[in-house]
């Protein structure tokens, strides 16, 4: 295990394309829900145990070799929204490209072809970190990490707010972050034994709804 890979996929410069899309943060600060640093603390703590801990669980069935088909189908089953699963197929079909080159795998081949328009972007990161040798917590935790710094970055641009007040929200987030990843990655080692059925299934119908709302605006800074 590399924990350099680690690294190099939890990078926000790796070129997964992240940085355009929000995690709903966009529409929740025109709707006035997202204001300042205490509001986005607050969202970005409904997103990691909602979102994030479906895409965490996600993210480490795949690293343990949980078929992909069946994995994407349960990520299809927890994301009501047509908008997210566009999104989430982007994103996929983006990070499946740079993985590939990257980290080349037989996996990651067989995905693409199975997916052209793209897997759910946790299924692929799940995959991509088999790929680089990591584990299934280094995958939950990039996953679970992504669900809340994605909208941190996005609010200090959509905001202006300060990138420390930002950086301060993710850090008082962490204990949290841990515990969800640790009850994610248990989610996932019961899916050999009761199947898909053993991932959480958390609801955000907040974030579903505006995501649909959002993906209507005519001018929009990020695509979700």
């Amino acid at each position: 295990m590399s924990r350099g890979a680690l690294l190099v996929l939890a990078d926000g410069r790796f070129p997964a394309g992240g940085h355009a899309h929000s995690g709903g943060a966009e529409a929740a600060v025109r709707a006035g829900r997202v204001t300042g640093a205490a509001s986005l603390e607050e969202f970005c703590r409904g997103r990691l145990h909602t979102a994030g801990r479906v895409a965490a669980a996600l993210a480490a069935a795949a690293v343990l070799g949980v078929d992909p088909s069946a994995l994407d189908a349960a990520a299809d089953a927890r994301t009501p929204s047509p908008a997210l699963r566009v999104a989430a197929r982007r994103l996929g079909r983006q990070l499946t490209r740079a993985a590939r080159a990257t980290w080349p795998s037989a996996e990651l081949d067989a995905v693409a072809r199975e997916f052209p328009k793209g897997a759910h972007q946790p299924v692929v990161l799940g995959l991509t970190a088999r790929a680089a040798g990591l584990g299934p917590d280094d995958a939950a935790y990039c996953a679970a990490y992504e669900c809340v710094s994605g909208p941190a970055s996005a609010t200090v641009r959509l905001l202006s707010l300060d990138p420390f007040d930002a950086t301060r929200v993710l850090a008082r987030l962490a204990p949290e972050l841990d515990r969800v990843v640790d009850e994610a990655v248990e989610a996932a080692r019961r899916v050999a034994d009761v199947g898909v059925d053993a991932l959480p299934a958390c609801s955000a119908p907040l974030l579903e709804i505006s995501a649909e709302a959002h993906a209507a605006w005519p001018v929009r800074l990020f695509a979700s």
